[in-house]
């Protein structure tokens, strides 16, 4: 998996792991608010999966966006006023549960030393890298690397002007929250971390080690994901999603395809149920070969794009 696709899916940990790889690796005081930047329309993709009592509303979700982006409004509001509950990827806990869980998971008190476990000509590059973002190498030693990878990731999106606070799932809940609807989630905290955890620590090595060679392009490359995001172009998304894909097919069969079976699976058991709901999870699990749609499909159900 290199940067470019986790950047690109923005693979399930960028919004609730920014806090605790912080917390956790000394990260640098947080950077200036930027300046209030003009209101951009955005019209990402929005679909509907229905039956005669039940109606499934899928919006593909970025998880960290840059201020001014006007995106929930027109069909997507509608859709989201239209539901009795939202359901995300993840209902995120507060900082101080994740930071716990972090510890439990990704901390590594007996082996080598993270550098160690690196290339020897991949640690000056890494060591760059980290103190780019504000944190000394030598804090993630303890580390597993699928966390540092994770960590180098997301801790240099504030630097690209990227808000946490403006990523969608922190909207759709602070909506949900005062409109009173109710928020559940398809997976559990421990569920997203383990499933970096559980990875080959050969495979978590490689994952690094391509976060660390595309480090320098990552604003260029998540531009283009939000780009394609905000215009609804789906086909888009998973093109620059199956570049990365072919690095590590292995990866993104534990972090996109098996989940989107999954999904899939919930979406059929739930149209047994009366009632109105909006599924918001990242875009990439909406897009591509292995799509949610897909395994609609295979399931004999259609999901429909919505028009705007």
């Amino acid at each position: 998996m290199t940067v470019k696709f986790l950047q690109r899916t923005m693979a399930v940990l960028a919004l609730a792991l920014t806090s605790a790889a912080h917390a956790q690796t000394a990260a640098p005081q947080a950077a200036p608010a930027p300046a209030a930047a003009p209101t951009q329309d955005a019209d990402p993709a929005l679909w509907v999966v229905k039956d005669a009592d039940t109606t499934i509303y899928l919006f593909g979700t970025v998880h960290v966006l840059k201020p001014g982006l006007s995106w929930f409004d027109e069909a997507v509001k509608t859709a989201f006023d239209k539901s009795d509950e939202l359901v995300l990827e993840m209902v995120e806990p507060d900082p101080q549960t994740m930071q716990g869980l972090v510890m439990q998971m990704a901390l590594d008190t007996k082996g080598p030393a993270l550098s160690e476990k690196l290339p020897a000509d991949k640690r000056d590059a890494f060591a760059k890298a980290a103190t780019d973002v504000g944190i000394p190498s030598a804090a993630m030693d303890r580390f597993d690397p699928w966390f540092a990878a994770v960590t180098l990731t997301v801790a240099g999106l504030p630097k690209l002007g990227y808000d946490p606070g403006s990523g969608a799932e922190s909207v759709l809940s602070a909506a949900a929250k005062s409109a009173g609807k109710p928020v559940t989630g398809l997976e559990t905290p421990e569920q997203q971390l383990g499933y970096f955890d559980a990875l080959p620590e050969a495979l978590q090595v490689k994952f690094l080690v391509s976060t660390i060679d595309d480090f320098p392009k990552m604003g260029s490359e998540l531009e283009k994901m939000v780009t394609s995001w905000s215009t609804g172009n789906p086909t888009a998304l998973a093109e620059a999603m199956n570049e990365g894909m072919r690095d590590t097919p292995e990866v993104a069969k534990v972090l996109l395809t098996d989940r989107n079976i999954r999904w899939a699976d919930w979406i059929a058991k739930r149209l047994d149920k009366p009632g109105t709901v909006f599924v918001a999870v990242g875009a990439g699990h909406l897009a591509g070969a292995d799509s949610v749609q897909v395994q609609l499909e295979k399931r004999k159900l259609t999901a429909t794009r919505i028009e705007y």
